[in-house]
């Protein structure tokens, strides 16, 4: 599960890699694109969770039947959310862009990405929801094998769209939305191959394909409390990524390369808190919630560990990271910044990522969409306000502001993970 992460947070890494070579302003179209998208990705991670949750619990009771149904009822819901999602980005691309506060020349040059984007997010929902079809049967490596699919199409296919290599057509930063949608979307096929064919744990018939109301209304109910909480912090994340905006250019590329480099280093601590989530899904199931949380605290501190050590090498050789992407010395200054400053908080965050998903594998979603909206809202988005515009910090007042949210969050989710009132939630 940590290397389907890691595969992951390599879409991230390779596309910004290869826009950067096409100048600051598509970094920052990039960027600002991938800060509205946040709030689809939320949505589907919050279905997503229910899924995890609901198919782990099965599982653990042994009955890989009514797992298949959960994951057939999943997939109509998916599909429903992608287009409903899809429709206004493409219909509207120039103004979401405009609402986020990029420059006209953005606007002009990248509302053709954000189009493509928003037009394709059916392969970004279905990738999440039956990665997660997968992880709740206990068999992260199948996740892993369509990851690996996604991203090597992804990586051949990103400089061949952008800069018309051999017989491909040069389309430039859209070429890296083709490229993208194209390596997802093999990843999804994989996914429905495996599926179909019976070689996972989840066992599908066509019996299943009819709707169940009874399972959309407990997906949709534990799926709400999951959206919930990740469009609280995806919100959170567009609101600092506007303030970032009144920075010009430069800062919004050196911010959207620091924040990639972020996530492609945590995303692997990721996987683990995923882990922690199946493994207290199943093992309530299998009516041992002591065994469940001690699998939540010892994940909890492997991944503080490894945050320890990847947040070192993020502070000692920021300069360096952002170099890699972008040597404008604005940009690297920025990126650099965000990198040294962000990365503190992300050390106690490891607590806070595991045992808030490991509530969720539990089916209480609820709890941490409270610390979410408690965090973010309540003290990250003033606090980023106060810090950047009104003592005049500029973007590094966005990072202090989201260390010290992080901070927060973690140590909130510590102290209700140990009151133990998740063990008695029923999914």
């Amino acid at each position: 599960m940590i290397l389907e992460m890691a595969m992951e947070s390599l879409f991230a890494v390779v596309d910004i890699f290869f826009v950067a070579q096409l100048g600051d302003e598509a970094v920052a179209t990039v960027g600002l694109t991938e800060s509205v998208l946040t709030l689809i990705y939320a949505l589907a991670v919050g279905l997503a969770t229910a899924v995890t949750a609901m198919i782990s619990r099965r599982i653990g009771e042994k009955k890989p039947e009514a797992a298949g149904e959960v994951a057939v009822q999943a997939i109509w819901m998916g599909l429903g959310l992608a287009v409903v999602l899809g429709i206004p980005g493409l219909c509207f691309a120039p103004d979401i862009l405009r609402l986020m506060g990029a420059e006209a020349s953005i606007v002009t040059e990248g509302a053709a990405f954000t189009r493509i984007m928003f037009g394709t997010n059916v392969v970004i929902v279905f990738l999440f929801l039956l990665n997660a079809v997968f992880r709740g049967g206990g068999n992260a490596s199948l996740a892993m094998r369509a990851l690996w699919i996604a991203n090597g199409l992804n990586i051949v296919l990103d400089p061949c769209f952008i800069f018309g290599l051999g017989p491909f057509p040069e389309l430039g930063l859209p070429g890296a939305a083709v490229a993208t949608s194209l390596g997802r979307g093999a990843g999804v096929a994989f996914q429905l191959y495996v599926l179909l064919r019976g070689k996972s744990a989840i066992k599908l018939s066509a019996r299943h394909l009819r709707w169940r109301a009874d399972i959309l209304r407990r997906l949709g109910r534990v799926g709400a409390g999951g959206a919930a909480q990740f469009l609280v912090a995806s919100a959170s994340w567009v609101f600092l990524m506007r303030l970032v905006a009144t920075e010009g250019s430069a800062v919004i590329a050196g911010y959207t390369i620091g924040i990639r480099i972020i996530v492609f280093a945590i995303l692997p601590a990721w996987g683990m808190a995923n882990a922690a989530a199946t493994l207290v899904g199943q093992n309530l199931g299998a009516g041992d919630p002591q065994r469940a949380a001690q699998a939540a605290w010892r994940t909890a501190f492997y991944a503080m560990l490894f945050l320890v050590s990847i947040s070192a090498l993020c502070i000692l050789f920021a300069p360096e990271l952002i170099a890699a992407f972008d040597d404008t010395p604005a940009v690297v200054a920025s990126g650099a910044a965000c990198l040294r400053t962000i990365c503190l908080g992300y050390v106690a965050f490891a607590y806070g990522m595991v045992l808030s998903q490991a509530l969720n594998g539990a089916g209480d979603t609820r709890t941490p969409t409270l610390l979410n909206l408690i965090a973010f809202w309540g003290v990250q988005i003033p606090l980023a306000y106060v810090l950047s515009q009104s003592m005049d910090w500029g973007a590094p007042g966005v990072y202090w502001a989201m260390v010290i949210a992080e901070l927060l969050f973690a140590m909130i989710c510590i102290a209700v993970f140990r009151q133990g009132r998740w063990q008695q939630v029923k999914v």
